[in-house]
């Protein structure tokens, strides 16, 4: 069910990316140039879901393949990540005002840091020599666990800017609901296509 509902869910993001460029060009209020934090969310999700077997547009590719465009789409996540955090750093320094006073703002924070370490981590899992006596297996499963932490961070963090007083303040109505709609329907089939993959596996194995 959660793999045929990804489709409308890639829908909806690019509903959400679109919304978030065209409030930018006319409103001028987000503290995010061309709406990165839709776009880190976008990439993100993606980048999963390119491993889905029945939604991902490259399925007919090599897995060796698919790991590789996995990697671009999370570099390009990082990118978005950290020109966001540099661009609300920037304007709130020339604002004067308190900079990560917010859980947004921490939380935020903290899913840079842990994408950062996230991304260091999967190095192994394409250059399998830099881990040594570690299974690839084993390396996948782990890397899937925290990989799935950091999509928990990133969601967490965007549902707590799409509730902040300037975007409530400057985005309204079904509006605001398709927004709040994209990450939390993100997580959840992100969440059970991961589970669902490595249980299998599990049960497989076993």
């Amino acid at each position: 069910m959660w793999d045929t509902d990804s489709r409308a869910l890639c829908c909806l993001h690019c509903a959400y990316h679109g919304i978030g460029q065209a409030w930018n060009k006319f409103v001028l209020l987000a503290p995010f140039p061309d709406d990165t934090g839709g776009k880190f969310s976008l990439f993100m999700t993606e980048a999963v879901l390119l491993f889905s077997p029945h939604c991902s547009p490259i399925r007919k590719l090599s897995h060796k393949t698919k790991g590789r465009v996995h990697w671009i789409l999370q570099c390009l996540c990082a990118s978005c990540s950290t020109l966001g955090l540099a661009s609300i750093f920037y304007n709130k320094h020339l604002n004067g005002k308190p900079h990560f006073a917010s859980w947004h703002g921490l939380v935020g924070l903290g899913t840079l840091c842990v994408v950062g370490v996230q991304s260091l981590a999967a190095l192994p899992l394409l250059y399998h020599s830099l881990a040594k006596g570690w299974s690839l297996a084993k390396l996948k499963r782990y890397h899937a666990a925290s990989g799935l932490v950091t999509y928990l961070l990133g969601s967490v963090s965007l549902l707590l800017g799409i509730c902040s007083v300037w975007f409530t303040g400057a985005v309204g109505g079904y509006t605001w609901y398709l927004a709040a709609l994209c990450p939390a329907l993100s997580t959840l089939v992100i969440m059970s296509q991961v589970s669902n993959t490595y249980m299998a596996k599990k049960r497989l194995v076993s």
